[in-house]
């Protein structure tokens, strides 16, 4: 059978802004935070109080549901406000920086004469397994569960998004320490997907590889897992996304947790397009000091389709190598809906001309070009849904609840960024990404 994984359901979504690829070495800033909320479904346990002294690597909170699963502090410095919301929920925990990186030891290690086991319990105690998330259900991994497969995607179609082969560029050491541990994790192989020789991870040993090839999502790791080993009810894959990896092998190697990112600044609200260095959890005024349009601007962390919202004092999310800036589309347009459509993307053919253009970039605004409504059958979901899935019944099927359904109509395949490009185009304007979240919610709680 083919190693190679081709789609040809999707859409590519060309947009101007994309980094070029140079890389700005960033000083370190004064704050910091790590937002509970990136890790979907954690329960944290704070172990860093206000005031406290910490290290890099050194832990801040662990997960209620095990408190193996530990969560770094991306920085040395002082814990200097936790910030709560409705009901005392953790919202942020600040980190105010001493001016030094000051690195918690935690040993080098010999990848290839260690167990499972010993790697598992180097994680746990370094903060690296957060690194590792888990299908079915999108969330940090269960270490008790063993899994089928675990699948790293070292390709990115969304738009405007990191360039992986540069991103990973010099860093074949640490990606293949961190690949040989993760090859005894699990009894099943370690599919490693690429979307060119070039490839730092072309080169991996150990690993299954694949060569991608098609629009967006092709990237999507969901795809590529559909393609190669489908999940059924009862299995479980594992997922590690290629600038985690760089964290994880790094710690093997050095023994540091060290979570410098080399992140896209892109979208055309951005002045000059470009990679920065930077630590994860950095103020957002820091990553785009001076180099941000602020005129009626959306600050994403993440890209366009599935990325969250910021402000300037914000922060960049702990997976995110990602940061996006458009025009806010809080403007009307008069008749929009009954003129022909020359600067906008549509999958329609109905007075809108984008398919004239395939390699034509957009400046896109956050408009949605009409209101919320029920759901209109239209048959274009499947036009860029590449997975054996009808997405309409599920989508429904999370609106009213239905397990049987959900389970039936393949729920245990998917994450909220597969849907992403269904939101895109959908003329009901219904929230995808926020109905599957919370029907797999739905599904974790009551299945398990």
């Amino acid at each position: 059978m083919s190693k190679d994984i081709r789609i040809k359901k999707g859409l590519d979504i060309k947009l101007v802004g994309e980094a070029k690829q140079v890389t700005t070495e960033l000083p370190l800033g004064s704050v910091f935070a790590v937002k509970p909320d990136d890790f979907h479904g954690v329960i944290p346990k704070i172990l860093a109080k206000e005031g406290t002294e910490v290290k890099a690597g050194e832990a801040l909170f662990y997960d209620k549901s095990d408190e193996r699963i530990l969560f770094p502090s991306p920085v040395s410095g002082k814990v200097t406000e936790i910030v709560r919301g409705a009901r005392r929920k953790v919202l942020e925990i600040k980190i105010t920086t001493n001016g030094t990186q000051d690195h918690k030891d935690f040993g080098k290690v010999d990848v290839d004469a260690m167990s499972g086991e010993e790697i598992k319990n180097h994680l746990f105690a370094s903060g690296c397994w957060p690194f590792i998330k888990q299908r079915p259900y999108d969330v940090v991994a269960n270490p008790n569960q063993a899994p089928k497969a675990i699948f790293v995607s070292g390709y990115n179609s969304a738009p405007l998004a990191a360039d992986y082969d540069y991103v990973l560029e010099g860093k074949e050491a640490e990606l293949n320490a961190a690949l040989t541990a993760l090859t005894k994790l699990t009894e099943g192989k370690v599919h490693v997907s690429v979307g060119s020789a070039k490839s730092p991870l072309a080169s991996a040993k150990g690993v299954e590889l694949h060569n991608v090839k098609g629009p967006h999502p092709v990237g999507n790791v969901s795809t590529q897992i559909a393609q190669v080993n489908p999940i059924n009810k009862g299995e479980v894959v594992w997922v590690v996304t290629p600038q985690d990896l760089i964290v994880i092998g790094e710690l093997l190697l050095t023994g540091k947790f060290n979570i410098t990112r080399k992140v896209a600044l892109t979208g055309s609200k951005i002045n000059e397009p470009k990679y920065v260095s930077v630590i994860a959890g950095a103020q957002i005024s820091d990553v785009v000091k001076g180099n941000l349009n602020n005129d009626n601007t959306r600050v994403i962390s993440g890209n366009v389709l599935s990325g969250l919202q910021v402000d300037e004092n914000g922060f960049l999310g702990f997976y995110d190598n990602q940061v996006t800036a458009i025009p806010e589309g809080d403007d009307y347009e008069f008749f929009g809906w009954n003129k022909p459509v020359f600067n906008k993307i549509s999958t329609s053919r109905a007075l809108t001309f984008s398919w004239l253009s395939p390699k034509k970039k957009y400046d896109l605004n956050t408009n949605t070009n009409g209101e919320h409504r029920a759901f209109v059958v239209t048959g274009s979901f499947e036009e860029v849904f590449p997975l054996d899935i009808y997405p309409m019944q599920l989508l429904k099927a999370c609106m009213y609840k239905d397990l049987d359904e959900m389970e039936g109509l393949g729920a245990y395949e998917v994450a909220p960024e597969d849907f992403a490009l269904t939101e895109f185009i959908c003329v009901s304007k219904q929230p995808h990404q926020k109905i599957i979240r919370e029907g797999l919610d739905l599904m974790m709680k009551e299945l398990g």
